[in-house]
């Protein structure tokens, strides 16, 4: 299933078209609001599956999770691509930027591009190299420049820029999830994550551990000491993200305006279960970008 930003009601009248993935965990409203269409992950557990989409888990899929089964994900088939650049191109777009999570993280960008190869109109696919609302700031920012009439080689050269940009540092209160899907860099000890809370960063499209922490009161601390350090009196953008962790997040946003002078546009939202799939629950996150 394909989430549209923009429906045939609103054609895109000669501009670029932006499509990203549901791991840049934009709320649905949010996502509509800046044009951009989401082309939802998959969601498995126990030989179910369904769509990452604003629904949110399926009751069968959430009671095997309870009763134990893995949750895992896997990327969205070209097909799913290529029907949302057909419905792009059917809107009006003369080009579409298709921008997605690392490509060391998932095959995504990999369905993109074979898709991209037999679309009605061009397609640029860009890989963030990063996840999450870090992911999701990106793609922000180039549904604005494309808003304002941008071509497709500057949209997606401001998506890349911004990407380079961004940092994106989160807390968990376990590994195991990330371990047992592969996606965690250990540095040689594949077992310390489980010694204690990871802090972890999105670094070079991998997710490497920073340090360790006992308590969810220090994990959130050391947030905001990492996001203040990040942002070194720049004009930034924030998001914070989390997984069953709403007050904590609400406390976290409080705090970062109260540390990073300049702050143009906040965003708080709850991941989806793509994300939750890798971080399990509990995870609480910032991403920043330099406007």
């Amino acid at each position: 299933m394909v989430v549209p930003g923009r429906s045939l009601e609103y054609p895109l009248a000669g501009r670029v078209a932006v499509v990203t993935d549901s791991a840049a965990g934009l709320p649905a409203d949010l996502a509509q609001s800046h044009g951009v269409t989401i082309v939802p992950l998959r969601i498995l557990a126990g030989g179910l599956s369904a769509d990452d989409d604003e629904a949110g888990f399926p009751a069968a899929i959430e009671d095997l999770v309870l009763a134990g089964e893995r949750l895992t994900t896997a990327r969205p088939g070209p097909e799913t691509f290529a029907a949302a650049y057909r419905q792009a191109a059917a809107c009006g777009a003369v080009a579409v930027v298709s921008v997605h999570l690392s490509g060391q993280l998932s095959g995504t960008v990999s369905s993109a591009e074979l898709a991209a190869a037999s679309a009605p109109v061009p397609v640029l696919v860009v890989d963030t190299r990063s996840i999450g609302m870090g992911l999701g700031l990106v793609v922000l920012s180039a549904a604005r420049v494309a808003s304002a009439g941008l071509g497709a080689q500057d949209v997606a050269a401001v998506a890349e820029q911004r990407a380079a940009r961004t940092g994106s540092f989160f807390a968990l209160d376990s590994s195991e999830a990330l371990l047992a899907g592969g996606r965690l860099v250990t540095a040689g000890r594949p077992d310390a994550g489980l010694i204690s809370r990871p802090l972890l960063e999105i670094r070079a499209g991998r997710i490497t551990v920073l340090e360790r922490v006992r308590t969810r009161a220090a994990a959130a601390d050391r947030l905001t000491e990492l996001a203040a350090e990040f942002a070194a009196g720049r004009e930034v953008d924030v998001a914070v993200q989390h997984t069953a962790s709403a007050d904590r997040a609400a406390d976290l946003t409080d705090r970062l305006a109260a540390v990073i002078p300049r702050v143009r546009q906040v965003y708080l939202a709850e991941a989806g279960p793509v994300i939750r799939a890798h971080t399990g629950l509990g995870m609480l996150g910032v991403a920043l970008a330099p406007c």
